[in-house]
């Protein structure tokens, strides 16, 4: 391992390089990428690298950019590339066509609001629009996660009983633009970790088309599928955490990371970096002696619901905090996790949405509210400005 100090953004360019590099030995790498702030410095350094047996293709769009990695994967070689924002908008029908093919692409996605009216700071909501394709997602809280879990994601979604895509998220500038010492793993590891590509369903001289006309019966048989897949994925992904530590010496997170949660009366809910400044507020309210916890969510799909019920069942309010908002109906992560735990007491709030800092005294605001309560109500919007 080689620490090295790297933006999220070059760190995750670094990871998927080695990853494409551990196939040379089956069917090689490629990539299409397209730019889009804040990510558009990882695909610049992709670019740049060396990559035996690989090939980055520079292209008109982002919906191209996934047709590109469609086109490489279903040939059998590992796949990856990133977007953002309106990018990812422009690339959702090949962003489902991707799982609904069972192509196990790997896109980092860099979280930043939609517009217009245009802004570039980071909001959940462009990925969370696409929580229903059939990707995996995982959304990360520093730049050491954002490059182990790219390595992790080939390996998980590879894996001959998932063969899904995976959507590694990571937070606008707060962690792209962010330079973190980060250790870079070296390339005989990754050759360990990521064993040469089998695609079992690749395209070979016998095949002509793929996706033709499903029938209604055959349409409900593949989205089981997909379902059953996603139910599946939980085990497997503690094999991949597993065979990471052996490999790397570092552990990958739980779908669900708790933080001082054993007595909590109270606990915050939330995603991303946010995680690191619940923890900073349950340490401050401890001192206080209100007995407060955290919960970082890093699994968003599969939605990590009887790990959430379990670790929950005992608190007796909760804040959920999401950087996200649904129009009409609220917070994502709120409306997923009061859908799958029943929490009678789970209030909603919505943070630093549109990009603005989400920071110790915004949080201890919301368990302020929270510990006021006795009943939960709607979502509110915590204004951070």
């Amino acid at each position: 391992m080689s620490v090295q100090l790297l933006t999220a953004n070059h760190a995750a360019a670094m990871a998927a390089a080695s990853a494409g590099r551990a196939n040379r030995t089956a069917r090689g790498f490629g990539s299409g990428v397209y730019p889009i702030t804040p990510q558009t410095e990882c695909i610049e350094y992709l670019s740049g690298l060396e990559i035996e047996r690989g090939k980055v293709v520079l292209v008109e769009s982002e919906h191209s950019a996934m047709a590109v990695c469609m086109g490489f994967s279903l040939g059998g070689a590992r796949s990856f590339t990133a977007s953002s924002s309106n990018g990812l908008a422009y690339m959702a029908e090949n962003v489902y066509a991707a799982s609904a093919y069972r192509l196990p692409i790997v896109m980092m996605a860099v979280n930043r609001t939609l517009g217009p009216p245009w802004n570039i700071w980071v909001d959940h909501g462009d990925t969370l629009m696409l929580r229903d394709m059939g990707w995996v997602q995982v959304y990360c809280e520093d730049n050491q996660e954002v490059h182990d879990m790219l390595l992790a994601a080939f390996r998980l979604g590879e894996d001959p009983r998932v063969l899904l895509p995976v959507m590694v998220c990571q937070d606008a500038f707060v962690l792209s633009h962010t330079l973190m010492s980060t250790d870079v793993a070296e390339q005989p590891a990754v050759d360990a970790f990521l064993p040469p590509l089998q695609l079992p369903h690749r395209l070979d001289t016998r095949a002509r088309t793929v996706g033709g006309l499903d029938f209604p019966h055959e349409a409900e048989v593949h989205r089981r599928q997909l379902h059953e897949t996603m139910g599946r994925l939980p085990l497997v992904w503690k094999e991949v955490q597993a065979a990471f530590v052996e490999t790397f010496g570092r552990t990958l997170p739980d779908p669900v990371v708790g933080y001082r949660l054993e007595d909590a009366d109270v606990a915050i809910v939330c995603m991303g970096t946010t995680a690191a400044t619940a923890r900073v507020v349950v340490d401050q309210l401890r001192a206080e002696g209100i007995n407060a916890g955290s919960l970082r969510v890093v699994m968003m799909r599969p939605f990590p619901g009887e790990a959430l019920r379990e670790a929950l069942a005992h608190v007796a309010k909760v804040a959920v905090v999401d950087r996200d908002l649904s129009p009409g109906i609220g917070g994502i992560l709120w409306t997923e996790l009061c859908g799958t735990t029943g929490h009678p007491m789970a209030q909603g709030y919505i943070v630093g949405i549109g990009g603005g800092d989400v920071r110790p005294e915004h949080l201890a605001r919301v368990v302020a509210d929270l510990r006021g309560r006795s009943t939960a109500g709607q979502p509110l919007i915590v204004e951070v400005a």
